[in-house]
């Protein structure tokens, strides 16, 4: 096999996509190089990466998007954008993990990388999250993708002449690949790249209550109850299955979707929820990961999907990745490997767009997504 053809030992991919698209990641023929001592644990590189990532300062400006059903999503973009990019600049939607929004990170990085690319970027803030108005007596959910689907279309009305890309993280990453799946005749984005998705939210629960993971566990369902008294009144009324006293107090995040989430979407349980939110068969990422476990891959989907490529690295933790030459405190070491990714899928869009009809380019969307797994 050609030496272009073959990723670096320490790295794990597999995918129907593999063998196109290993020439143009660079970032995969090289050793991973994690970052001495912090990522030699999963728990302290995800930790740390948390608490100590460097956050970069970019002035965004904030659209409110009206949803169908009368609910607020906040759509944040980077300032001066269209004064300095053409309308047909690629377009890129980041969709942050639980009760994440622009705020993190991981979302600035990958945010300041694509515009230093030549990329629109906005950043899309679930119901609640990042600041996002709440103004009806719902959140979101692993299973809704309705609100996705309507910010897609409007950025897509918006710019009419650009490509679309979506990048989702953890609870965002399953939410863009369900979207992906279901969504396959009517589907405007041209690639998606899921990071630490959790996949199966069965298995993901499962080892959430697991030693130390009981930890991420109670300061995720920290963030989601202080989401939740902001705008407990909208609730107040409530009857039915709900239990807004359990849902304002949960300890767990599987206690919060059991008093809220589950009966907000239909589901008999939170074992129902979470068996048809899980992103998992909608294919038809570390191997350390505590939040996302390894296990919960569908890899025999993902090796025989033509337009799929997983790629698992053997540390990580959770959206941590603290190696590269930008590490410990710049952007993971994901980043430049998903915007190679992006930027190549660019390029071959754009040159068929250059040389195709409508109906081909509507074909291309319906047949040749590709999606990146990390």
């Amino acid at each position: 096999m050609p030496e272009d053809r073959r990723p670096h030992p320490s790295i794990e991919v597999v995918g129907g996509a593999r063998d196109s698209f290993l020439p143009a990641l660079k970032t995969l023929h090289r050793p991973y190089d994690a970052y001495p001592i912090i990522a030699w644990n999963r728990h302290v590189e995800t930790i740390f990466a948390a608490f100590f990532r460097s956050l970069p300062n970019v002035r965004l400006r904030r659209e409110c998007l009206r949803t169908k059903d009368n609910g607020t999503v906040a759509l944040d973009w980077v300032s001066g954008d269209d004064r300095r990019l053409p309308s047909n600049s690629p377009l890129l939607i980041l969709l942050p993990g639980l009760t994440g929004g622009s705020q993190d990170t991981y979302v600035r990085h990958m945010l300041l990388r694509a515009t230093n690319n030549g990329w629109r970027v906005v950043v899309f803030n679930s119901r609640g999250c990042g600041d996002s108005p709440v103004t009806t007596p719902q959140f979101y959910s692993a299973s809704f993708i309705e609100d996705l689907c309507e910010v897609v279309a409007h950025v897509g009305t918006k710019y009419p002449n650009a490509n679309l890309y979506a990048i989702g993280w953890s609870l965002g990453a399953n939410i863009l690949v369900r979207y992906l799946g279901q969504e396959p005749h009517n589907c405007l984005l041209s690639g998606a790249v899921s990071l630490c998705n959790p996949f199966n939210l069965l298995i993901a629960d499962e080892d959430f209550h697991k030693g130390f993971n009981n930890v991420y566990d109670k300061a995720l369902a920290n963030s989601l109850c202080k989401i939740f008294k902001k705008h407990a009144l909208l609730f107040e009324d409530m009857g039915g299955e709900y239990d807004i006293q359990a849902t304002a107090n949960a300890k767990s995040v599987r206690e919060f979707d059991e008093g809220l989430t589950r009966v907000s979407f239909g589901f008999k349980s939170v074992d129902d929820y979470y068996s048809n939110s899980s992103s998992s068969d909608s294919i038809k990422h570390a191997a350390n990961d505590p939040i996302a476990p390894a296990r919960g891959i569908p890899r025999k989907d993902i090796q025989e999907n033509p337009n799929c490529l997983l790629i698992v690295t053997p540390k990580g933790g959770h959206l941590g990745w603290v190696a590269g030459s930008e590490a410990p405190l710049g952007a993971p070491w994901t980043d430049p490997l998903v915007m190679d990714f992006l930027e190549y899928l660019e390029r071959g869009r754009s040159r068929a767009t250059a040389s195709c009809s409508d109906l081909d380019r509507a074909k291309q969307n319906e047949e040749g997504l590709h999606r990146l797994e990390v």
